[in-house]
């Protein structure tokens, strides 16, 4: 069955070249991402050999691992050459679209995937994949922007586009929600799937300024049936104004809502705990209340 093609992939791998040489200025949000996603370590009590850092950009993982942990190794894989080549001077790393996975069959000990896949276009497909290059009880662990993300921005372009247009196109990428990625991890078979969200504000002084960081990150629109057109700077300065005043936070600066999602899932194995079939029990619920 074929997949929906939502996202131009060659333009993701231009908007990361892109983004590259000057990613440093603008990743304090993949920082603070990266950090919160390998605080989850601590809760495993394992030790991780190999590792697949997908979609790692510059491997900025490398600089957050906890202190706790022996240091495995870990390879940097990202679409982009150019974010490739940066993570190679701290330790392995090769060009790799998230979409087409070039590992062996149970050959790695986690998968770690940090604001990467909401830019795939086959999720599914995905995880199924990285489910079958991990070790029994091999981990998957990734965090994606989730569907709250940016709601600020694509609701103020959408109101300035109507007025100016009459009309809209889509400049804001569509994200998944907690549910979808609770369901995905449990569809490709990964046991004991938790999926969880959490919030990130950041404030910027206006519109440009976001816009500007979105680029930055190599954040910005790649949806297939976006506009070629070139947007009128007159769209910005009126979603700018809409923005500040049903936005606003009354300081002349404007929130941008980063929603986080965070998945965690283990290739199946013996000696994982498993539900119990129902009506198995021994005990009756009534002895436990002792009435």
């Amino acid at each position: 069955m074929s997949h929906p093609v939502i996202f131009d992939r060659m333009l993701l791998k231009i908007n990361r070249d892109r983004a590259a040489t000057s990613l440093d200025d603008f990743d304090f949000l993949l920082e603070c991402a990266v950090q919160r996603l390998t605080d989850r370590l601590l809760d495993f009590r394992r030790r991780f050999n190999l590792i697949l850092n997908l979609g790692g950009r510059t491997g900025l993982i490398d600089n957050f691992w906890p202190k706790e942990l022996p240091k495995p190794t870990l390879i940097h894989t990202d679409i982009s050459e150019k974010m490739a080549a940066r993570a190679l001077s701290i330790g392995p790393a090769l060009v790799c679209d998230e979409e087409l996975l070039p590992f062996s069959p149970e050959s790695l000990d986690a998968v770690i995937s940090c604001l990467s896949l909401h830019w795939v276009n086959d999720l599914p497909g995905v995880f199924q994949q990285i489910r079958r290059v991990l070790k029994p009880d091999g981990l998957l662990l990734t965090s994606m922007f989730g569907g709250k993300t940016l709601f600020e921005l694509r609701e103020s372009l959408n109101l300035a586009e109507i007025e100016i247009k009459g009309g809209i196109s889509p400049r804001v990428s569509p994200f998944a929600n907690l549910q979808d990625l609770a369901h995905l991890l449990q569809r490709a078979g990964l046991a004991l799937p938790v999926a969880d969200t959490d919030t990130i504000i950041v404030k910027y002084d206006n519109i440009f300024e976001l816009i500007q960081n979105l680029r930055g990150m190599g954040e910005t629109n790649t949806i297939i049936e976006r506009s070629r057109q070139p947007p009128p700077r007159e769209l910005f300065v009126r979603a700018g104004e809409l923005y500040a005043q049903k936005f606003g936070d009354g300081n002349n600066r404007i929130p941008a809502t980063f929603e986080i999602l965070t998945g965690t899932g283990w290739a199946p194995h013996a000696s994982q705990q498993t539900p119990l079939i129902p009506g198995s029990g021994k005990i009756h619920f009534s002895k436990v209340l002792d009435t």
